[in-house]
């Protein structure tokens, strides 16, 4: 590649480099612009903390953003140590063939439809655990093992990734001294692949947030506080899509845009947190 070439290159990487970024901040600003009498008439922080009862004028987004942020936690803690184990065994400690194996059945998850994943949880999972705990069909619990399943293939791949771009030199040291697979997964592999562990965790907690169909299907969409798993829940992008309004300049037409911007603030400042671990973890002790 001539010198003329590299450099047309690089121009259309930094063209599609600021491409997405201008389309990420259009977006932000589109949302405070709709959402600006909110912020101007001094409703958005109230819509923050009130309650949504709209027969009693109050149109507040408190329930959504605790519905949303137990269900990315409680599905997050279910599926990391799945996806982690899966990820061991799939980069270390499994028989050839079967980690290849495994390897195409986790990428082919990769392409399932959300949707599939509702269907498969609403007519067997949600009946199994109204069998077992007696309640808690429609629950936060159904809906986070569900979105557990969705989530693990992200984390499984980028913990696989990290896993592989180890240096072959680190791995050859610990078997000419004899070590085993484990020993070279817990003291070498494992402390290597830090930052890729933190991005997996970060890509999978932000498609959590932002999930709507499992969370419309499977949580229940019950407006309040959940203080059990057994609790029925609405999240943020559940409430967006089921609320309608015909009213655009109603206070609860607005309110969608709360709940948009509050999802869009919660995924950067995820982001900026786990980006500013993984710098302090790079430093030199």
């Amino acid at each position: 590649m001539t010198r003329f070439q590299e450099a047309i290159c690089e121009k259309l990487l930094l063209s599609a480099a600021w491409t997405s970024g201008s389309i990420v901040v259009f977006i932000f600003a589109f949302m405070l612009f709709l959402g600006l009498p909110l912020l101007s008439g001094g409703h958005f922080f109230s819509l923050l903390t009130a309650h949504w009862a709209p027969q009693q004028g109050s149109y507040g987004i408190l329930p959504m953003m605790a519905g949303s942020l137990f269900l990315a936690l409680l599905g997050l803690l279910f599926s990391f140590p799945l996806s982690l184990g899966c990820a061991c065994f799939i980069s270390v400690l499994g028989p050839a063939k079967l980690r290849f194996l495994l390897r195409k059945v986790v990428e082919l998850m990769t392409g399932i439809p959300t949707v599939i994943y509702g269907f498969v949880g609403l007519f067997l999972l949600v009946p199994l655990v109204r069998d077992i705990f007696g309640r808690g069909g429609l629950s936060l619990l159904s809906a986070s093992l569900m979105l557990a399943l969705l989530i693990a293939p992200t984390m499984i791949l980028f913990f696989c990734d990290s896993f592989d771009r180890v240096p072959r030199s680190y791995l050859d040291a610990v078997d000419a001294m004899g070590g085993s697979k484990v020993q070279k997964l817990l003291y070498v592999m494992l402390p290597n692949s830090v930052h890729g562990i933190a991005a997996g965790i970060t890509i999978a907690l932000g498609r959590a947030v932002g999930d709507t169909l499992l969370a419309l299907m499977l949580a229940g969409n019950a407006i309040h506080i959940p203080h059990s798993c057994l609790d029925s829940a609405r999240t943020l992008t559940s409430h967006i899509g089921l609320v309608f309004s015909a009213d655009f300049e109603s206070l609860e037409f607005k309110a969608i845009f709360a709940c948009g911007i509050t999802l869009y603030l919660f995924t950067a400042v995820l982001v900026l947190v786990v980006r500013g671990i993984n710098h302090r973890l790079r430093r030199p002790l």
